[in-house]
């Protein structure tokens, strides 16, 4: 299947634990099994010993998913494993505080075997469960980001990483959301065997392999979920105006609140800035005119209410992590260059 001239240097069987918890989303299961069993198989046709020993571990023997549509057939249960070296926990569906009550057990399991020397890494959403090991505080992690408010309202004291697909910090690791976690996987492969084997893999499964940040897929909501209503009309008037020149003395003058006061409340109810708000707002409005209409770059621009080229690309770019350009020519097929 590959090449036989491919050189890999000795490594050590490594242990690989795909936890299966309940509620558990199947593919973030399947998909590091089949990661790592098919680097196996890398290796095997290339006359090299297989380096992954691949487990999936419950807190019971079968495990039944999707109301029971699925069931998952674990090789071992918690108390079963005597070691190991990474740890995935998967996606999970659902109320996140349900699901951590839920599996409870696999949590406070996790903090054993990262205090036994195991590594961990979380999938998607599956950063609440890595959370609520209380492992992450003071630490970055991130995770899909529809899930970014509430992740922030459950566990203040860990840094989300707005944007981010992988992050990694003493043994603990993180990805992005839905299928941004292939790149952890692929990173993870690099880390324990080499590049070369990284290079197969993400080419076997079709990945762009240095991506890294999930920022071109997120879209912006309002952070809207708190109980500020002066500062929710102030967010409302935002986005009902963001073409205009709105400043924070104004929002303040209209809410008869002083602007200390205001600034402090804004940034507490959404975990943004008054000009971080308005440049997310325009940054969405300008997104959508880039999906849908045939407006060149200065149109939408314009639109928005940006004067200067330059700060608008800039602000763009940051936001999405891609140019305008790159943007509208990858989310609309009739867009015309300019």
């Amino acid at each position: 299947m590959f090449a036989t001239n491919f050189l890999f240097n000795f490594v050590p069987m490594k242990t690989i634990t795909i936890l299966v918890p309940e509620t558990a989303v199947l593919a973030a299961v399947t998909d590091p099994r089949y990661m790592f069993t098919a680097v196996n198989q890398f290796l095997i046709s290339m006359g090299q010993p297989a380096i992954f020993n691949v487990e999936l571990v419950g807190m019971t023997r079968e495990v039944q998913l999707q109301d029971g549509l699925f069931t998952i057939h674990t090789d071992k249960t918690l108390d079963e494993v005597t070691q190991t070296d990474l740890i995935f926990i998967p996606a999970v569906s659902g109320d996140m505080q349900k699901a951590i009550e839920l599996n409870r057990p696999i949590v406070d399991w996790v903090v054993a075997q990262k205090e036994a020397g195991a590594e961990v890494a979380s999938l998607c959403v599956g950063a609440f469960l890595l959370a609520a090991t209380d492992l992450l505080r003071g630490r970055k992690c991130s995770t899909h980001w529809l899930f970014a408010n509430q992740f922030r309202a459950m566990f203040p004291d860990v840094t989300l990483v707005d944007g981010s697909i992988i992050t990694e910090e003493q043994g603990i690791y993180s990805s992005g959301g839905a299928m941004s976690y292939w790149n952890l996987l692929l990173y993870l492969v690099e880390k324990y065997t080499n590049r070369d084997l990284a290079i197969m893999a993400a080419k076997f499964f079709a990945i762009d392999m240095d991506r890294s940040s999930q920022s071109a897929f997120t879209m912006f909501q309002g952070q809207k979920d708190h109980e500020d209503f002066e500062i929710k009309q102030a967010q409302d008037f935002i986005e009902q105006n963001y073409s205009d020149k709105i400043s924070v003395d104004q929002l303040a003058d209209m809410f008869a609140i002083g602007k200390r006061s205001f600034e402090r409340r804004f940034k507490k109810a959404t975990n943004n800035t008054v000009g971080e708000y308005l440049q997310r707002v325009k940054m969405e409005a300008a997104k959508r005119h880039f999906e849908s209409s045939r407006k060149n770059i200065t149109e939408v621009m314009s639109d928005v209410g940006y004067t200067d080229t330059k700060a608008f690309r800039d602000v763009f770019k940051k936001i999405t992590g891609l140019t305008p350009l790159e943007y509208r020519n990858k989310y609309n097929k009739q867009a015309i260059n300019v």
